[in-house]
């Protein structure tokens, strides 16, 4: 039996800040969510635990990508674009495009809980259960140094923001501490209270 986890939200961050501690992963624009499989199922749960229902496909191919039996990661469920393969928020809601995992933790897998590992540890895990090549799951890999240069082209290429994370954090969400640092720039959160207002 999986237990049932709680996500760590990241808190946010005026600026960018450079330590070498800490790492840096882009921040991927759609749906963050917990995916449990288990048995040749797949449920997302949403980072206010209600379970994302609108995934079927994604839901019913990620237990056949993935080199584990059982396994629980965080991530975020998002759509690209076919043109510049960059997250657009616009086509995962209006359900324009096939939704896509891209997983940046691992908390679980075939039975042994990993959340006391350092975070490094765990992201090599989570590498090796991810396939190099799929359209349906995707692995965040992340820099150690430089987030400040990183920052500017996240700036130019219109991408949501940065996640900044220590490199030796285990995974706990009383303890543990993420941030993201959010592009100010980023054209995607225009329009979007109004948006959510829409529809």
């Amino acid at each position: 039996m999986i237990p049932r986890f709680r996500p760590i939200i990241p808190e946010r961050k005026p600026e960018i800040f450079e330590h070498p501690d800490w790492l840096y992963e882009l921040k991927y624009d759609g749906f963050r969510a917990l995916a449990y499989i288990d048995d040749g199922l797949c449920r997302f749960v949403s980072k206010k635990g209600n379970d994302l229902k609108r995934f079927d496909d994604l839901c019913s191919a990620l237990p056949k990508e993935l080199r584990a039996r059982s396994a629980v990661l965080d991530g975020e469920v998002v759509a690209l674009d076919e043109r510049t393969g960059k997250p657009a928020f616009y086509r995962l809601m209006k359900r324009g495009r096939q939704a896509v995992y891209f997983a940046f933790d691992l908390l679980w897998l075939d039975g042994k809980d990993l959340r006391e590992l350092p975070l490094i540890e765990r992201k090599k895990i989570l590498r090796s259960v991810i396939p190099k090549k799929s359209s349906w799951v995707g692995y965040v890999s992340h820099i150690e140094r430089d987030g400040g240069r990183i920052f500017e082209l996240i700036k130019t290429h219109d991408l949501e923001g940065l996640v900044v994370k220590r490199k030796d954090g285990k995974y706990n969400p009383q303890t543990t501490r993420w941030f993201k640092v959010i592009n100010p720039l980023y054209s995607q959160k225009a329009g979007r209270q109004e948006f959510f207002q829409r529809n």
